[in-house]
């Protein structure tokens, strides 16, 4: 079967909401990581067949096919096609399927899968917006609706459910979110992270240009005691907003070449893409579906989680890892090894890439074969890639 390798992995380090990436449009961010992977794997940019970059938010600086505006703002010719992807958080991994399955299918030879999101400068919220003052209805149908009496799209709600069905506690929320600020601080400060950021320029508060080369939400004073004190987000739950995913701007992207091209490049690949899957599942409590998805990608790639030296599991809530896990039967030793989206934000289209940046590049530290992330995503679903380091 044909195979699909990466040669080049990068990400921005993430910016905090109104941090030092306000001042970037979303397009010339991803601009920038675009051609950064062009640059680390010396390909020729006019090879490039295809950009598919993951949004979530579609609207203002993001609307208009912000894949196409990256490609304008880099350094690619203007002949490369580019489209964008929107499986809600899972958008930017949803882009790797799509570029490895063109790659294997023999459709393309290289194409690049990356992912955009400034939570600054395009809101959540965003998307409501105009119809909330046309009076218009949100992304839930009248059919829909009817069919499941009580649905409400809430995130919180779907994580406080997780945690009261897989036995969670507040206690066991904040371990994990304090737990993912010091294995953060820990790659940080030991220059884990340096191969995998791509150095922009920022602005610090008082509008200075300064680096942005370090992931701006982690805390580095975290405590037992300052996690402890967060208020729950919902008055009788558990989650709060240190055991939940930071607002978070930032791009990332892998550049995906075939056999052949690899061989004309005469580079080392990074990594191998030995699996995909993706799945639907309950839409209410919305979270669980990484489980059953998980479980269907190993048993088609003929493996046990015990085959998987680390995974990356998106820390949108921190029932959701956990859950995770405790279902998986997987080691926590080997969970979201350099912190998860507690400590280093979650800027949503681009944290698919992100995160297959950091577990390719993690694997390699540390001397891994195989890999595996998921992540939850709105409406129930959940995408699986298992990666193997070469």
């Amino acid at each position: 079967m044909a195979e699909a390798y990466i040669v080049a992995a990068t990400r921005t380090a993430g910016g905090r909401r109104g941090g030092r990436l306000r001042n970037w449009h979303p397009a010339d961010l991803s601009g920038r990581v675009i051609d950064a992977l062009v640059e680390q794997s010396g390909i020729d940019p006019a090879q490039v067949d295809d950009v598919v970059m993951g949004c979530v938010t579609q609207v203002g600086e993001q609307a208009f096919n912000v894949a196409r505006q990256a490609i304008l703002s880099s350094n690619l010719p203007e002949t490369v096609p580019g489209v964008t992807v929107d499986r809600q958080c899972g958008s930017s991994q949803q882009a790797i399927h799509f570029a490895a399955q063109a790659v294997i299918a023999g459709s393309a030879q290289v194409v690049i899968a990356a992912g955009v999101e400034s939570m600054t400068r395009v809101p959540m919220s965003s998307a409501y917006t105009l119809a909330h003052e046309k009076g218009w209805g949100g992304p839930m149908s009248p059919v829909m609706l009817e069919r499941r009496p009580g649905f409400a799209y809430n995130q919180f709600k779907g994580a406080e459910m997780m945690a009261a069905k897989y036995g969670f506690s507040r206690a066991d929320c904040d371990a994990l979110a304090l737990s993912s600020h010091k294995r953060a601080i820990a790659a940080t400060e030991s220059g884990l992270f340096a191969e995998e950021i791509l150095s922009v320029s920022g602005v610090d508060a008082e509008g200075n240009a300064v680096p942005h080369d370090v992931d701006e939400g982690i805390r580095f004073d975290a405590t037992p005691e300052s996690i402890g004190a967060v208020k729950t987000v919902l008055p009788d739950g558990l989650v709060t907003a240190a055991s939940s995913s930071q607002i978070c701007d930032g791009s990332a992207g892998v550049l995906i070449v075939s056999e052949a091209m690899l061989k004309s490049l005469n580079v080392a690949p990074l990594a191998r893409i030995h699996q995909m899957t993706v799945l639907g599942g309950d839409p209410v409590i919305m979270l669980e579906t990484p489980i059953p998805a998980t479980e269907r990608a190993l048993k088609a790639a003929g493996m046990s989680i015990q085959d998987i030296d680390l995974y990356e599991v998106n820390e949108a809530f921190a029932p959701v890892p956990l859950a995770w896990a405790k279902a998986i039967g997987a080691d926590l030793d080997r969970l979201n090894v350099h912190g998860g989206a507690m400590a280093l934000g979650h800027p949503m289209g681009a944290s698919g890439a992100k995160l297959a940046t950091t577990l390719i590049h993690a694997l390699r530290q540390r001397k891994g074969r195989y890999g595996l992330q998921t992540m939850c995503e709105g409406g129930g679903l959940a995408n699986v890639t298992i990666f193997e380091a070469l």
